[in-house]
């Protein structure tokens, strides 16, 4: 039997996951099943694309349900370490690119939390896995797939 991989989150992450899948369950599920209800109305089911439609919306509700029970079951919160002054999942990293010196910051959060335009990158990114364990001053080369990027750690939260 195959273990299932942990999904590191916040408590945050996780209580945002539940409202998903509560929303998925109370609202969508209903609303699928009512499109389908009017597809089926539409007569001939072989060339009704409202019901394939309908159908294959279905289909997708469920199973993104089913992914994110699956990642809640799985899920390791993150605990806040304050002690650590290394760089690790929970932690936010605020460094600047060398040698131009453009600052940027990012707080590490597990692959299901991962919204890189709200500043929160996976623990599985090339970023993240080239700070981690990294502290304060380290000058740390990143490699991305536009090539090496070599940035110095300016704070660790």
């Amino acid at each position: 039997m195959m273990t299932e991989e942990k999904h590191y989150m916040t408590e945050e992450g996780k209580q945002k996951l539940e409202k998903e899948i509560e929303m998925l369950k109370t609202e969508r599920r209903k609303e699928v099943v009512e499109r389908i209800k009017v597809a089926r109305s539409f007569g001939d089911l072989s060339e009704n694309s409202e019901y394939d439609s309908a159908k294959e919306e279905q289909a997708f509700v469920e199973g993104r349900i089913q992914q994110l029970e699956t990642m809640i079951r799985n899920s390791e919160i993150i605990e806040e370490d304050n002690n650590s002054s290394s760089v690790q999942v929970g932690k936010t990293v605020k460094f600047k690119e060398l040698p131009d010196g453009d600052e940027e910051e990012y707080t590490i959060v597990g692959r299901a939390e991962a919204d890189p335009i709200e500043g929160k990158i996976s623990n599985d990114s090339p970023l993240a896995k080239s700070l981690f364990g990294k502290e304060t001053g380290d000058q740390v080369t990143v490699s991305t797939p536009g090539g090496d990027m070599k940035v110095e750690i300016i704070e660790i939260y």
